[in-house]
Parts: C-alpha cells; structure tokens; sequence
C-alpha cells in the first residue's frame, strides 16, 4: 500500500518523548531505496525554458497547483508521496529548480540567484501553457513563492505558504531547533559532520556523497529533532539523504542563492495583495520560535492562517489527513471566486519597491564593505539612521566602517559610540566591546591618544578572548588582547583592500 494512503500510527516517537538515539560508528554506505518517483504514476518530463530543461512531474487533473521545495538546495522529492493525495483535486506540477537534483545544473551569467529562480518559474508556466496557476512555497520555496509573487502578480490563482520563510528584516525569537536536542545528540552531530569531512578528504569522495552521508548520519544520531515532529522511519531517512538534498556545488549554488536572498525584504510587500492566500504552520516548527506564524500571517493580511498542532516544518508528512483536507477547500473555493485584476497591486508594488530602497536598513544591508560602496553609505548618510539602525547593531558598525573609509573620524567615534550604545540594549556584551575598541581607534586618528588609551584599558580589562576579522581591512584580532596592543602602540589608518 502506497504510504499517502495510510495515516500515521497513534503511538510514534515524537520529540516530546526526548530519545537519545546514539550511534556508535560513522556509516559509510546508505541502505539502497527506490525513489519514490519511480514507485508513483506521474508524468516525467524535461521542460525546456530558453538557457536549460528543468525537470518536472505531473499527476492529476484540474487547477494547476506548482510546489516549490525548500533548501536553497533541496528537491521535489520531499513531497512524495504525500502529494499524490491533491490530484483528487488539482494537478499537481513538481519541479527541480535550476541546478538542484535533477534539473540542468546550469548557472546564469552571473551565477545563482533568487531573481534567475523567480524568473525560472515564470518560463516554466509559460512552457507548460498555463494562464494562471496555485502556487505552493515549502520552506525557502515559499520565499521564493512570495518574491514570485511580487514579479508576477498576474500568474497566480492562489499563494500557499507552508512553513514558510517570511523574507522580512524583522525581529524575531531566537531558533528552537536544538531545544529537543540532548546534550550528547548534539555532541555526536558535531562529530558526525566532521567524520564525514575526514573521511571525504582520505577516500576522495565526491561532494553529493559527503553532503548524503552528513544528512545520513546526522539525523540517525538525532537530528531529525530540529524539523520533525515525529521520528521519520529509517527507510525515510534514507531517502531524505539519497534524494532530497542535491544541488550543483562547484558553481557555489547555496551562496548564490543565499547570497542574493539576503538583499531582498518583502516586509509591507502584500498590504494589497489580491491573491488568495493560505498560510500553513506547524506549532512545533522548531526552525522559527512560536511568534513566527503571526509575523508572516501580518505580512499577509488578507491570508488565512491554519495552525497544525501536532507538526513540525513539513506538516504534509505529519498531518497529511487534516492538510490535504483544507487544502482541498482552498482549492475549491478558488475554483468558485472571480478573477482578480493584479494591475492596482502592480502600481502599489512599484511605489513600495521605491520607499523600501530609500530606507537606511536597505542602502546599508544591501551594500558592500568595498570602497565604492561604504563612499555612497558615508554621502547618504544622516544622523536619524542611528535611530532607525539601532535594533540592527551590526549594521550600524557598517555605517561608522563607511564613515572610517571616508576619514570622518568624529562622525565614526559617534556611530560606534551608538553602537556600543545598541549592543548594551542587548546585553552584548562582545559587540559593545567591539565598538568601543573602534572608539578608541577614532580617538587615535583624531590625536586625543589620551582619551583612546582610556577606551583600550577598558576593552583590555574586559578580557574578552574572541576573535574579529575584518577581511578588507586585513584585520584579524583577539578583543581584548588587540586593545591592550594599542594601549602601547596607537592605531595606525589602515586603508580598504575591497573595490568594488
């Protein structure tokens, strides 16, 4: 019997139980399983989208519905079998993005990225004739879902984020995903990461098997806990790590991705959004804290939001029954609605994109620490971005770099003295640490040797052992035990080695 047919059994390890399951050895060889894909009736097929084929699957019949998968480097594997259950009511599209699993592993000209993924998707619905579809964003996939939406308005008949990433700069509660984690699981992770490294580098292994074996063994010695609600099955696992986790390594596809991602804020991005939405959340997903449902469903506030209580991130494979039945709803009512016009959304996205790139946290965040950069920083630059910054301490140590870059050394000594200022808000203690160390350093610069001497002995006496690197400087440095160098030898201007 096919597993989207069975409903999980009433007793099931779960992380509430707090198991310890240690395995002694580093396992070399995963246990061989069938991909699900080729145990399912689906339609298999490469897409052509203009600079590579993507590889797409399709079952069902009825409104489009495309899941996109998380990572950035995960597959559409995770979702089988459970899937196959919503092609009783839509058809349901899966995909490899460009460069993961079984897609093409072709880089655009500039490499990786969100936009190229966004614009992917787009060639995709165009390829497969499609006017209008639902689109499902798993994980990351629902960044991307999101950011999608923001492109496309006019392609979609539905959004649905499940255990999505918000893609917002905001404050939010620190991660839980080591809350169910014992103390000897966590150290045997570790371990595990570094076997795998070792063993890579004596028996030469190539970098898909190293990344499978990681996953492998990593999740039988516990670390399942930090996604999952109940223990996946052993044959589960080896499929996770056979299949779902492929993406092309030597064109750096995480960090394009990632790289690209960081840059984009979609806070205020849906006030007006007229696409039907539906958000998904799992009360025990543990890669957020318990805010994060509220804080995605405010940035969507014409969504409805579904609460699963006993799931982790994935839910599909943790409350298959109760999803795929409200699901079903939404696609339903979907079917039922009128069209909506997305070209009010489009004149509001366009006067939203304007306001958000004006912002201090925009021009500093999406900047570089290059010379060119931190030059425009130091000329946009007012004194109120103090103020807006200061819930972001490690940006507002960008601004006093910028202004540092340009010699305007008062103007430094006062944003550091702001940031020491935020990392006290904060009770941290390192980052204060940093920048009253780089006070002193402006002190130095602007001859008052006396008052940076003053600043030093402070850090000095803190001793503090950990270590800051700034590559564009070529700095590399112990807090405390730098300080108490410049306490008998004064900062020296080091010029930026980063053009940009």
């Amino acid at each position: 019997m096919i597993a989207q047919d069975v409903e999980r059994p009433e007793k099931r390890e779960s992380i509430f139980d707090r198991a310890a399951h240690l395995e002694e050895r580093f396992l070399t060889e995963i246990p061989h399983v069938a991909r699900l894909c080729d145990e399912l009736k689906v339609e298999k097929r490469r897409v052509d989208i203009g600079d590579c084929e993507l590889y797409v699957e399709d079952e069902g019949q009825g409104t489009p519905l495309l899941l996109i998968n998380g990572g950035p480097g995960g597959t559409h594997h995770c979702f089988h079998p459970w899937f196959s259950r919503a092609k009783d009511f839509a058809r349901v599209i899966y995909y490899d993005q460009r460069g993961c699993g079984l897609s093409d592993y072709a880089p655009g000209k500039d490499g990786y990225s969100v936009d190229q993924a966004v614009a992917d998707i787009e060639a995709l619905r165009k390829a497969l004739g499609l006017e209008r579809w639902v689109v499902l964003g798993y994980s990351y996939g629902g960044f991307l879902a999101q950011y999608y939406a923001t492109k496309y308005p006019e392609s979609f008949a539905g959004l649905i984020l499940l255990g999505a990433s918000p893609g917002m700069w905001t404050q939010m509660k620190p991660t839980r995903q080591y809350d169910f984690l014992a103390k000897e699981e966590r150290t045997r992770i570790r371990e595990v990461y570094a076997q795998a490294q070792k063993l890579a580098g004596e028996r030469k292994w190539e970098p898909e098997k190293t990344l499978a074996l990681q996953v492998y063994n990593a999740h039988l010695n516990g670390d399942w806990k930090r996604q999952h609600f109940y223990r996946p099955s052993s044959e589960d696992l080896a499929r996770g790590a056979l299949y779902e986790w492929n993406y092309d390594s030597v064109h750096n596809f995480r960090g394009g991705i990632s790289g690209s991602m960081d840059k984009i804020n979609l806070t205020g991005a849906f006030e007006k959004c007229p696409i039907p939405t539906l958000i998904l959340e799992g009360k025990w997903d543990l890669t957020w804290n318990t805010d994060k449902p509220g804080i995605i469903a405010g940035n969507h506030p014409g969504a409805k939001l579904v609460l699963f209580e006993n799931a982790g991130h994935g839910i599909y494979d943790e409350e298959p029954g109760r999803l795929f039945t409200v699901l079903k709803d939404f696609m339903v009512q979907l079917r039922e609605a009128k069209a909506f016009d997305a070209t009010p959304y489009k004149a509001y996205l366009k006067g939203w994109d304007q306001k958000q790139k004006a912002t201090s946290l925009y021009i500093v965040r999406t900047s570089s620490y290059g010379t060119a950069s931190l030059a425009k920083i130091a000329q946009a630059y007012s004194r109120t971005w103090c103020d807006d910054l200061q819930d972001w301490p490690m940006w507002l140590f960008k601004v006093g770099a910028a202004h540092y870059d340009c010699k305007n050394y008062a103007e430094a000594f006062y944003v550091f003295g702001r940031l020491a200022d935020a990392a006290q808000k904060k009770n941290d203690n390192e980052q204060k640490a940093l920048a009253v160390l780089w006070q002193g350093q402006m002190l130095d610069l602007l001859g008052r040797r006396d008052e940076a001497v003053r600043l030093y002995q402070m850090v000095a006496d803190l001793n503090m052992n950990e270590t800051w690197q700034h590559s564009n400087y070529g700095l590399k440095y112990e807090l405390s035990p730098y300080a108490r160098e410049r306490i008998t030898k004064p900062f020296v201007r080091i010029e930026n080695k980063l053009k940009d």
